[in-house]
Parts: structure tokens; C-alpha cells; sequence
């Protein structure tokens, strides 16, 4: 039988088959054993086979189809190389706050670059504006004026319903994950756009009465509107994965435009004469956070990144 992983806890996987029945299922000693690269061999999105038990509630997987794409960050299991967040999907949306809490910039352009190497087109969702005064407004019009010129980028507010029509249709007949540091509101923004999910939320203060998700296993959700939603557990750090660090520039979409330009074909765009990015980015047409995160992207030890 054919199906589609709608939630991994580990040992248990929740399969979705073709005919729209749920089975709980685990997997095949030798596929378990098989010499993957990641800690997850099976991930939210993959498309499976599996044998069903005569009891015709649960399962067996047995195989695993091709990826069509995934996403992927540097797992903090040290004994294996990454760990695959989901696959198979049509965007991936990154809600970032400008505060309660903060989302740097270094984290949103590491998932943005993952996501262009793995070529998943990405959206921004700047959430809890309602709450957003004087400076705070000011930064977040500093980020949009970053991203908006590169990536959909929405605002929203899970408290008063801002702009979750026009999220819920860009959701609409998509497989979108949806990410995000811990208590951005990534589960209060699921629960407006699809309320019968009633996803747990967790108050961070009073101050702000905002929920943090209590998200612990990726699990994907069917949406009213058609396609599904992948909810994630909060992201603390974003490790890259499978990134060589001479087509780093690549994957900053501003970068490898102007890139064209510099007198060498080699350039690495961080001291060679004749570079046309670094006199961009003098110039303000690339912004100065964009470009130290490619530098730091470029120089880091990922064996020591969290």
C-alpha cells in the first residue's frame, strides 16, 4: 500500500495512504539499518509503501520513494550529519518577529539560502504586528526593505486576524512548511488559518499574551483550502548542510546577480579587486546584514555551529 507521512515520533510513523486511511506504522529492521547520512531516515512528506498488519490498523514501511526536494539543518546529534525537517513540499514559510522574541537576520538568511539550495521557494511572515510601536515599526520596515525586494513577504497577526486571508490562500493547494524560532507564534497562526486544529500555544508573558508553540514532532495537517501545512518544532539554530562555500553566493539571490560583474570568474566576492559585489554592497544595492551573513556562512566551523 501507498501513502504519505503525515507525522514521525521517532520509532512511530502516522501514514495517510492514497485511500485517505491513517495507519500507525513503524519500519523495516533493514531500512532502519541502512547507512543514511541523517538521524531521520523517514520524514514528514515522504511518499511510502507499507505493508499493512492483519490487525488493519497499523503498518510496516518497507521502502521509501525519491524526494522531490526537501529541507534540511545540521541535526545537534552529534553522531549523525543532518537531520531532514520534511520533504516534498511547494514553499517553505519562515514566521519571524522583530521582538518577543527576536529573529536575527544571520537565522532568516540561513533558511532563506536553504532553501534556494534546494531550490523551495520561501516566504517571509513577519507576525505579531499588532504589537509593533515606534522603533520596533522602524525595524520592521528596515527588514522589509531587505527582503521584499527578493522574497513574498506578508505581515500578520494571529491576535487580530491581519493579512490571514491572503496567507491562507497562498497556502491554498500547497504543501507548505511553516517554521520559525520558538515563540513566534508559528501555532497560533496555524490554529487562525485553520481553527479545528486547535494546536497547543503557550503564553511567554503577560505583556504580550502571545502563544509559543509546544510544537515537539513535525506533524502535516490537511487544510480546508486544499494541500497541506508542515507544523515544526522551534528552531533554535540553523546549521548549513551540503553547502560548498565557492557556491555559497549562489544561494543569496542579490549576490550571484550582481556576481556576473566581478572581473574574475573565481571571485569570492570577500577581497578580490574588481569585485563587483563588495562595490555593492559599498553602495548600498546590497544590504550590509545580507552580505556578513554570506561571510560568516562562507567562514564558519560547522562542526562548532549550534
Amino acid at each position: 500500500m501507498r501513502g504519505r507521512v503525515l507525522k514521525t515520533t521517532g520509532s512511530w510513523y502516522t501514514i495517510l495512504s492514497d485511500e485517505g486511511n491513517k495507519f500507525q506504522c513503524t519500519i523495516k529492521g533493514k531500512l532502519r539499518l541502512t547507512d543514511f547520512k541523517t538521524t531521520n531516515p523517514i520524514t514528514v512528506g515522504d511518499n511510502v509503501t507499507f505493508n499493512v498488519e492483519p490487525d488493519g490498523k497499523t503498518g510496516v514501511v518497507v521502502s521509501v520513494e525519491a524526494r522531490r526536494n526537501y529541507i534540511i539543518r545540521r541535526s545537534s546529534n552529534l553522531s549523525r550529519e543532518a537531520h531532514v525537517i520534511a520533504s516534498n513540499i511547494d514553499q517553505a514559510l519562515l514566521v519571524v518577529t522583530v521582538d518577543f522574541p527576536e529573529t536575527h537576520t544571520e537565522f532568516i538568511d540561513r533558511y532563506l539560502a536553504t532553501a534556494e539550495a534546494y531550490q523551495i521557494p520561501a516566504v517571509l511572515v513577519f507576525n505579531k504586528v499588532d504589537i509593533y510601536q515606534d522603533h520596533l515599526y522602524d525595524k520592521l520596515r528596515y527588514l522589509l526593505s531587505i527582503y521584499k525586494p527578493l522574497y513574498s513577504c506578508i505581515k500578520t497577526s494571529a491576535v487580530t486576524g491581519e493579512n490571514i486571508a491572503e496567507l491562507k490562500e497562498m497556502l491554498a493547494n500547497k504543501v507548505s512548511l511553516i517554521s520559525g524560532n520558538s515563540g513566534v507564534g508559528k501555532s497560533s497562526l496555524v490554529n487562525r488559518i485553520e481553527p479545528g486544529l486547535n494546536l497547543k500555544t503557550a503564553e511567554i508573558s503577560h505583556y504580550h499574551q502571545k502563544g509559543k508553540h509546544t510544537t515537539t514532532f513535525s506533524e502535516m495537517f490537511p487544510l480546508s483550502c486544499g494541500g497541506f501545512i508542515i507544523d515544526t518544532p522551534g528552531i533554535k539554530g540553523f546549521g548549513m548542510v551540503d553547502m560548498n562555500k565557492n557556491e555559497m553566493f549562489h544561494y543569496f539571490p542579490e549576490i550571484f546577480k550582481v556576481s556576473a560583474s566581478c572581473q574574475f570568474n573565481n571571485c569570492t566576492h570577500t577581497h578580490e579587486p574588481g569585485c563587483a559585489v563588495i562595490r555593492a554592497v559599498n553602495e548600498d544595492a546590497i544590504s550590509d546584514s545580507r552580505y556578513n551573513s554570506y561571510i560568516k556562512m562562507i567562514n564558519e566551523n560547522e562542526e562548532k555551529y549550534r
